[in-house]
């Protein structure tokens, strides 16, 4: 009996542990390329600074805290006006700024001005269709706002929104 011994590479074991070998190195360099290639969004590059600033945010809530303000937001889904009825607090800025965050993306962040009209409502144009969920900060314009609400939203699912003086929205935005 003679039993021959076929050369290593004729046989099917070493290939396929050869194939997963190259595969699992071929994907992991795929996804090392792209992980350095592709920026991340959502990393902050001036994370000191942001954190700094987190204590003026909260001033500025717990501001409006202070003067008992609190604000009524709904954007009419077929005509995409924005109408805020802002409550409490003694008197009424001329405009209100009005930021809607994307909560992953802040490339599709939105800032508007609204206008005020009478007994502290505030009338303002936002894009059309607006979906999907947005963090809401609303505050007076000036270069250093005294307070702000903040609130968060799904559009257009819900008609009104109730903006307080609550948790600062994690956009890293201040």
């Amino acid at each position: 009996m003679s039993n021959t011994v076929t050369p290593w590479y004729k046989q099917f074991w070493p290939w396929l542990l050869l194939g997963l070998l190259f595969t699992s190195i071929t994907a992991s360099s795929t996804l090392a390329v792209l992980a350095v290639r592709s920026a991340d969004g959502m990393v902050q590059e001036d994370y000191y600074e942001h954190g700094r600033a987190i204590n003026m945010v909260l001033a500025k809530q717990e501001r409006a805290a202070e003067l008992g303000l609190s604000a009524s937001l709904r954007i009419d889904p077929l005509t995409s006006d924005v109408v805020v009825d802002l409550e409490g607090g003694n008197g009424f800025p001329e405009r209100l700024d009005f930021e809607l965050i994307f909560p992953t993306q802040d490339d599709r962040d939105i800032e508007l001005t609204l206008e005020h009209v009478r007994d502290g409502r505030y009338l303002g144009q936002a894009p059309d269709n607006l979906r999907y969920r947005w963090y809401l900060q609303l505050q007076p314009q000036s270069d250093e706002p005294e307070w702000r609400l903040v609130g968060e939203a799904r559009f257009p699912e819900e008609e009104s929104v109730r903006l307080t003086p609550g948790r600062a929205a994690p956009d890293g935005d201040t």
